[in-house]
Parts: structure tokens; sequence; C-alpha cells
């Protein structure tokens, strides 16, 4: 396969141009070389890694992780368990905030219950839960 430039590459992989800039400078990327015109060109395995990227975003990682799961994959004395370990961290993360998420749900449900729907907004009773809310400094 041919050399593309960076606009191909955007499309091939459904990114944008800024993106793959971006991932640049965090090093999750790089253009196989420079034209002479100094335009970055990009080979097949930029579009695989822009695919990796998105995928693993997708599912959760951080572009820090995505970094450091690149490095492993490139790795020959990388090893399955690294990955599952990592997987496995970020199952707890997920449902670390799910479980956050809930108690904001059944928070908010409770103040929404709470509220008449009408009246003067003085008397709304979702502003004065989170009015009388304790500071903590």
């Amino acid at each position: 396969m041919r050399e593309q430039t960076i606009g191909q590459v955007a499309r091939q992989a459904g990114v944008a141009i800024e993106t793959i800039r971006f991932y640049e400078r965090r090093g999750l990327i790089e253009p196989s070389r420079r034209s002479e015109g100094n335009f970055r060109l990009y080979d097949l395995e930029a579009v695989r890694r822009l695919l990796f990227i998105r995928q693993a975003k997708e599912i959760g990682f951080s572009l820090n992780e995505i970094g450091e799961l690149l490095t492993i994959r490139q790795g020959a004395a990388a090893d399955c368990a690294d990955v599952r370990g990592r997987a496995l961290r970020k199952i707890e993360e997920v449902d670390r905030k799910i479980n956050s998420l809930r108690k904001i749900r059944n928070t908010l449900s409770r103040l929404s219950e709470s509220c008449p729907g009408n009246g003067p907004i003085k008397d709304c009773p979702i502003l004065d839960s989170l009015q009388s809310a304790k500071l903590s400094v």
C-alpha cells in the first residue's frame, strides 16, 4: 500500500485530522515520513493504530492507557496476562463509575419527587437542597 496524506488516513480511520495531530503530539502515532513539500505521509500501520486507538477509547481506555497497550502490543516479551489485568482493572473502574452514577440518579430522583413542579422559585425544594448542602472546606 502506498503512503497516504493525513486527510486520506483520517477518512479511512474515521477520525478528524486534528485528532491525528493530537495523537502525534501524545506519541500515539507518527507519520512514516514527510514528503518533499513537508506533508505528513502515513502507511497502513498508522491506519491500524488509529483504528486500535478508536476502539480502545470506545471501551473506556484513556489515552495514557492506550499508549501503554500500544507499547505492550509491540513488545515481543509481552504477555496476555498483563493486558487481561489491565482490562480487569478497567472493569473495576467502570463498576465504580456505575455505582457513583446510580447514587447521583437516586439523589436526582428523590429531589425531583420532592418538587411539586410549580410555585415560586424561592420555595423550590431542589434549589433549597442544593443550597443547604454542607461545605467541606
